[in-house]
């Protein structure tokens, strides 16, 4: 079956975070490519599934059943080689539900809690809205290429760091975390007593020559101390409709994490998430594999536009995800005048680099995942304002 990801849909009207918002603020002349979800319709199945739902009219309290948990296993075995009980899996809406969650149960007040930086905000947020203590660990960058500092990161957790939290792959920088990496990394919380949250929400999203590796499949002795925290939204563009399926190996921390999901008030999911899991990870594969197709035409083709058209820029080099995290350092250090640049003069709209954190000033992160004709003029209209732009 063939797939029409060049339609050009407006989301424009329909409560969008990223358009409506971006209207609201800015006018009707932008273009966005900044927010982390697709401007692509989900899967035909998808939403031919919900029209009938939607027609039964009849909204009301929902649960998770057997075929739910059935269609999650499957799809952690075909993605990852991961044979996960039924039992490990917990529904929560949304996974900053659940890292929020992880740190009110499992951690006290002031305790600290490690990031590696520049990262998603709303994750580093979580910790700090919580009255925790947030240890940042920055990500060196060498020769193109994110790495963590381990040095760095072992001496932070000397201070008795509760939790790392991980974002696998990471988000912005795009690393896919070798397997190598991840045994450090586990090695450190097993020498310093810390649970493990990672957020593998980009993971089916991985570049060629990378492959993903969910933390938890290391050993027995790392499951047992680490929650892995998925969803089909960004695989399959379903954000709004909260799902989110949280694996936990280790019953004690897994019976923690359910009744502090209870003391919060979340238990059913809302009518349109369970038949939305079911049909995307049960009959969506081809659509997926089409899809990722489409995202690496994108991605070539504004590595080369850039290239060609805005060369002091660098691109650096996604592993995995569908964001390209981009160097602007040449043109401008500072964030303000790239907003200038970009936002006022070029009239697109693009995630900037603080608001990953100080160590992203300089920095924009650009979501590829919209019909190449968006991308394109996007681009065009960043180059046709480009500050260095050959006369």
């Amino acid at each position: 079956m063939e797939y029409n990801f060049d339609e050009v849909v407006s989301r424009i009207g329909t409560n969008s975070a990223k358009w409506d918002g971006l209207v609201e603020s800015f006018g009707e002349d932008m273009l966005s490519l900044s927010v982390a979800d697709m401007d692509l319709k989900a899967p035909p199945a998808v939403v031919d599934k919900l029209e009938t739902f939607a027609k039964h009219g009849i909204y009301g309290y929902t649960d998770a059943f057997a075929s739910y948990y059935h269609a999650v296993q499957g799809w952690l075995d075909r993605s990852y080689h991961w044979q996960v009980p039924q039992e490990w899996i917990v529904f929560c809406p949304r996974i900053i539900q659940a890292v929020s969650l992880v740190i009110q149960q499992f951690t006290n007040e002031g305790d600290a809690i490690l990031i590696h930086t520049p990262v998603y905000q709303p994750v580093a947020k979580a910790v700090t809205l919580n009255h925790r203590v947030l240890v940042e660990s920055p990500l060196k960058l060498a020769a193109g290429r994110y790495e963590i500092d381990f040095e760095d990161m072992e001496l932070r957790m000397q201070q008795g760091v509760k939790i790392v939290l991980l974002i696998s792959p990471h988000n912005p920088v795009g690393r896919v975390w070798t397997r190598a990496e991840l045994e450090r990394i586990a090695a450190l919380c097993i020498k310093y007593d810390a649970l493990i949250v990672s957020d593998d929400i980009h993971a089916d999203f991985i570049h060629e020559g990378h492959e993903h590796t969910v933390i938890a499949k290391l050993s027995e002795e790392i499951a047992q101390r680490s929650i892995i925290c998925t969803s089909p939204g960004k695989t399959f563009n379903l954000a709004s409709l909260e799902i989110s399926n949280i694996i936990i190996p280790n019953e004690t921390i897994r019976e923690r994490f359910k009744q502090a999901l209870q003391q919060a008030g979340i238990h059913n999911p809302t009518f349109f998430a369970v038949p939305a899991l079911e049909v995307s990870y049960t009959a969506c594969d081809d659509w997926l594999e089409e899809l990722r197709k489409y995202l690496r035409g994108n991605m070539a083709y504004a590595k080369a536009f850039i290239q060609d058209h805005m060369p002091e820029l660098t691109v650096i080099e996604p592993e995995g995800t569908y964001l390209l995290w981009i160097d602007c350092r040449a043109v401008d250090r500072a964030e303000s005048g790239l907003k200038r640049w970009i936002e006022q003069a070029a009239r697109v709209s693009v995630s900037f680099g603080c608001s990953f954190g100080p160590e992203g000033e300089g920095f924009i992160r650009i979501n590829i995942a919209a019909p190449r004709s968006v991308l394109k003029e996007a681009l065009k209209r960043m180059a046709a304002a480009y500050p260095l732009k050959k006369t």
